[in-house]
């Protein structure tokens, strides 16, 4: 295993050699090497040339260097896109924070629970220094905010010492430059939905005459980063395909609603593709004895496997092709619209199935409906109830029913994506959309035109 030690460093002639000395007698786990990605904000005090005779002597350190002087958050995102290990850890160039402590922060995301630990200087450390009233209680202002727009309960979201998964830290766009770095990847974990754990830490904290960087406007910042980074889904670096998902974080009340038409018609043994990051999965699996949810992203597959990992019933798994005759039910929630050969898809779902087994689609309806919002989504196409049709006979399926779902949502979606191209729907939106699913529901029995999707039943031929 090697450990990603992400060091931005600006103006710390002081104290830099020292630091980084300490860095790399740290104690590891064992089986464990490091690496240290050193990115030097452009200091302008002498540190470059420090920070280049180190990087001499100790092959460990991978060196890097800003123009310009952008801060923490850039230089830490430069650190990011250089990183090669299995996990990162983000360790300051200061002497606030002491690195025989990785191993603490390490050990819960060795052992599988979390995907990021952050270190609490307020959690009971071995020692921290006393700092100024005003100090810890603007950490703490701005810690409750954060708690507030995130539902998340940490006790110190400023720490330094943040340790995550490399894989899932690279697929986080990081988009502030100086210290709103803190609040942004703390909100976009909560948004992901990661396992984050809270170790406790010792903190020596410096004083601003010791060279302390952080002042009263950097506050006001974070307040702004945690207000803009709840209003807006920033949250991949590559969304497309993935702002479905999104948009269903907004909708409890639609996927209950979706989850009580597709319940009645599911088996003991249920096979889910495109499963995301278990939105279905969880209101469906019930007491089934056997459900399987497969995804083929890499980065839901992990959050599909942390959700299920103490649910006996529930297997994931990143394939299904291997499958044959084992379920008496199959279920595609928004799947075929994204794959380049639904067919081909089709064709492996009937493999699957045990013959007399039930398929449950729900697709998107109207291929003159299909536009920008479609396209951001990254949705191929929408069908007509023909073509599903046709697809399902060429794949050897008896079609049983096709229902139409949600009417009332076809005029807007018609405005946003055909007449104002829109490249996704606000959470504005959403949330007046959910909150009045009582209503849209009931007209779904007397408007007259077809819905915005369909659930399709069908079923394999004895």
């Amino acid at each position: 295993m090697l450990l990603s030690i992400l060091i931005p460093v600006y103006n710390e002639r002081a104290v830099v050699e020292r630091s980084l000395a300490l860095v790399l007698a740290a104690p590891l786990p064992e089986g464990m090497d490091r690496e240290l990605v050193i990115v030097d904000d452009c200091s302008a005090d002498g540190t470059w040339d420090i920070l280049q005779r180190f990087a001499a002597l100790h092959p460990e350190i991978r060196l890097h260097r800003h123009t310009v002087n952008q801060g923490k958050g850039a230089a830490v995102r430069t650190a990011i896109s250089h990183a090669q290990g299995d996990f990162s850890l983000v360790q300051d160039a200061d002497l606030e924070y002491d690195p025989n402590e990785y191993p603490i922060l390490l050990k819960p995301i060795l052992s599988g629970h979390a995907d990021a630990v952050f270190g609490s200087r307020y959690l009971a450390g071995e020692a921290r220094r006393v700092l100024p009233f005003w100090h810890t209680m603007i950490n703490q202002f701005l810690t409750g905010a954060s708690n507030i727009f995130s539902n998340l309960h940490v006790t110190d979201m400023e720490t330094c010492y943040k340790v995550f998964r490399t894989d899932l830290l690279k697929s986080i766009p990081i988009r502030s430059n100086r210290f709103g770095f803190e609040p942004e990847i703390t909100m976009k974990c909560a948004k992901r939905k990661l396992r984050i754990y809270e170790v406790p830490i010792s903190y020596h904290g410096r004083t601003f005459e010791e060279g302390k960087k952080i002042g009263w406007k950097d506050g006001l910042q974070a307040l702004g980063v945690i207000l803009k980074f709840w209003l807006i889904d920033d949250l991949y670096f590559e969304p497309q395909g993935r702002r479905a998902l999104i948009n269903l974080t907004r909708t409890p009340a639609y996927i209950s609603w979706m989850s009580n038409r597709l319940r009645p018609h599911l088996g003991d043994s249920i096979l889910e593709i495109g499963a995301g990051i278990g939105t279905f999965s969880a209101r469906l699996m019930g007491r089934r004895l056997r459900y399987v949810a497969v995804e083929s992203d890499p980065i839901h597959l992990h959050a599909l496997r942390n959700r299920f990992l103490r649910t006996p019933n529930v297997t994931v798994a990143g394939d299904y092709s291997a499958f044959h005759s084992e379920f008496d039910s199959a279920l595609a929630v928004n799947v075929l619209e994204g794959v380049p050969q639904p067919q081909d898809t089709l064709a492996q779902l009937h493999h699957a199935l045990k013959p007399g087994g039930s398929l449950l689609l729900l697709v998107p309806q109207g291929a003159s409906l299909y536009g920008s919002v479609d396209q951001a989504m990254g949705q191929l196409c929408r069908f007509d109830r023909s073509a599903i049709a046709s697809l399902l006979r060429a794949a050897g399926f008896d079609l049983v029913s096709i229902t139409d779902i949600n009417k009332a949502g076809k005029p807007a979606w018609w405005l946003a994506s055909k007449v104002f191209r829109r490249k996704h729907l606000s959470k504005v939106t959403m949330k007046i959309f959910d909150k009045n699913i009582w209503l849209w529901r009931r007209l779904d029995y007397i408007l007259p035109w077809r819905g915005l999707s369909m659930i399709v039943i069908a079923r394999k031929p004895e």
